[in-house]
């Protein structure tokens, strides 16, 4: 018998193994936060503008920074950085006359969590 079968692996452990998913149901108050979360990536500007300011140098992007990518108007962007930000996806702040935005690492570590369901526990129907 190894005698390394009983150490356990630095940095995880059984509960960190699994996503919540995988261990139990997600709770009514769980599920509404994170569809709130989905939905507002399922359209296709809002997953490009919170892209490209988790890509944007430093962290953050000025809306000024965030207009010139997409061929639709100025109002519209403020509208999908409104919907990010209040999924809790993006933070803001107003400096001047501009509006940064960073990503919420806690949001997208909410997300992550939930979809790496490891492949071993995902079962083909029969």
């Amino acid at each position: 018998m190894s005698k390394q079968a009983g150490l356990p692996v630095i940095g995880q452990d059984a509960a960190a193994c699994c996503t919540p998913m995988v261990r139990e149901p997600l709770d009514e108050e769980t599920a509404a936060g994170l569809s709130r979360m989905f939905k507002a990536l399922s359209d296709p500007v809002r997953l490009r503008l919170l892209s490209l300011i988790a890509s944007h140098e430093g962290g953050e992007a000025c809306v000024c920074d965030l207009i010139g990518p997409f061929d639709v108007s100025q109002p519209t962007i403020s509208h999908h950085l409104k919907v990010l930000r209040e999924a809790g996806l993006v933070g803001s702040e107003r400096r001047g006359t501009w509006v940064y935005y960073w990503v919420l690492p806690e949001a997208l570590a909410r997300l992550s969590a939930l979809l790496q369901i490891p492949a071993v526990t995902a079962k083909a129907p029969a």
